[in-house]
């Protein structure tokens, strides 16, 4: 199926993240008119027109969406963070699950042809695990409300499982991917946990690639699909082959820092991703990681964070 959104009204939130942005760059190739919303103003743009508007704010978020009146929406927004403080409870309650409900709220009351959330792999499986942390709850509790919007007010909403995104361009230089590459580029030596997890890694231009198609398939609506590669790498496989490709005279520290508790590894279904909408992925992880690689060779910072989130 060719993906179009040549001449809709589109509106992206998160737009100016890492997802978002290669979603956006998408959209604007393919015709779209493209909108995209932020609690701060932003610079102008010719062909990204930005709103101001917080989405945990119901008036706000009400006021938005009828001014705006988007054929379709793609809510990429959320405070990220896989973190187990008790004050990030609070913090993705409102940031990301307040946020969702406003939105789906104020779409069934003025209508909308297709919308699309991005779910995380960190969310439980029905009938599974527990939430593993205060970002996981939340986004496990956004997905059951697009379920419930969709089934009880006939809301076409779908939601996107999008498992451990890489690639170029990542602006949160703590993650893992962009910690190790620029640790390595600099002769230093990453600290990592043991590195034994198994996690499915997706790059980031298939991610929005997959989320586009969700979106033109109403038979999504009402669906969690998963947006991964169907195939799972440990932390140290992925790190060996960073330093193969980086930087090969620095020998990562495994086992510097503690693997956070209630960790889960689970792989995309990615059969029934295409049996559904007709995706897969495209890229393999070494071609990624090797583009990625060669990004951040290109893009140096003078200062690179060595505290944060280097486990996933």
């Amino acid at each position: 199926m060719t993906i179009s959104y040549a001449g809709q009204r589109v509106l992206v939130t998160g737009a100016s993240g890492f997802i978002g942005t290669a979603l956006v760059t998408r959209l604007i190739s393919d015709g779209a008119e493209v909108h995209a919303v932020s609690r701060h103003a932003q610079p102008a743009s010719a062909d990204l027109r930005w709103w101001q508007a917080d989405l945990a704010d119901a008036e706000a978020t009400r006021r938005l969406v009828a001014s705006m009146n988007p054929d379709v929406v793609f809510h990429l927004a959320s405070y990220v963070a896989g973190g187990r403080d008790l004050a990030l409870v609070s913090t993705t309650l409102h940031s990301n699950l307040l946020s969702t409900v406003n939105l789906l709220t104020s779409l069934v009351e003025h209508g909308c042809s297709s919308v699309v959330l991005a779910g995380s792999m960190e969310e439980p499986l029905e009938g599974a695990d527990t939430p593993g942390s205060p970002y996981a709850a939340a986004k496990w509790a956004s997905s059951g409300y697009a379920r419930m919007f969709h089934a009880l007010y006939a809301l076409p909403v779908a939601t996107a499982r999008i498992f451990m995104t890489y690639g170029p361009g990542q602006s949160d230089r703590t993650k893992l991917i962009p910690y190790v590459t620029e640790q390595l580029l600099r002769g230093e030596e990453p600290r990592l946990t043991s590195g034994d997890r198994l996690v499915d890694w997706i790059y980031v231009d298939d991610v929005a690639e997959g989320v586009l198609s969700i979106g033109l398939h109403p038979e999504a609506a009402g669906e969690t699909i998963d947006l991964g590669s169907g195939q799972l790498t440990s932390i140290r496989g992925v790190v060996e082959h960073l330093v193969r490709v980086a930087n090969p005279e620095v020998t990562p520290q495994f086992g510097a820092i503690p693997a956070r508790p209630m960790e889960h590894s689970r792989v995309a279904d990615v059969h029934a991703s295409d049996d559904l909408i007709g995706w897969r992925p495209t890229t393999s992880l070494e071609e990624g990681l090797a583009r990625t690689v060669d990004w951040y060779r290109a893009h140096p910072v003078a200062e690179v964070a060595t505290t944060g989130d280097r486990q996933t």
